[in-house]
């Protein structure tokens, strides 16, 4: 992703108002391809630490299915922010001993 940011070429400027996105960036279908995968992963490692706190397996599945669906959720939109995170510019103001330091523009 880095090299992306570097090596724009200055000819594909997009116009005003538009959004450009990088040819790179992972599409909506691979997160959610990653997410599904990532969440299986992560099902079972709560399933087991849930079924070795408790005892339980009954228990362990329950754990398991009520975090699924959210966490599945919560990583989607995680996955969506970085894949679009070489678009986010900073406004910084840093007040330190009274001397203000100011970033107009950190990508």
């Amino acid at each position: 992703m880095l090299d992306v940011l570097i090596n724009q070429n200055k000819e594909n400027v997009p116009l005003k108002g538009s959004l450009k996105v990088s040819d790179r960036a992972d599409k909506p279908i691979k997160s959610v391809m990653k997410s599904v995968s990532w969440r299986i992963i992560g099902t079972i490692d709560t399933m087991i630490i849930s079924y070795f706190i408790t005892g339980r397996v009954s228990l362990a599945v329950s754990i398991g299915s009520a975090e699924v669906i959210t966490k599945t959720i919560l990583y989607y939109f995680h996955e969506r922010i970085w894949a679009h995170i070489h678009k986010i510019r900073l406004n910084l103001r840093i007040r330190s001993n009274g001397n203000q330091l100011e970033i107009k523009r950190a990508e």
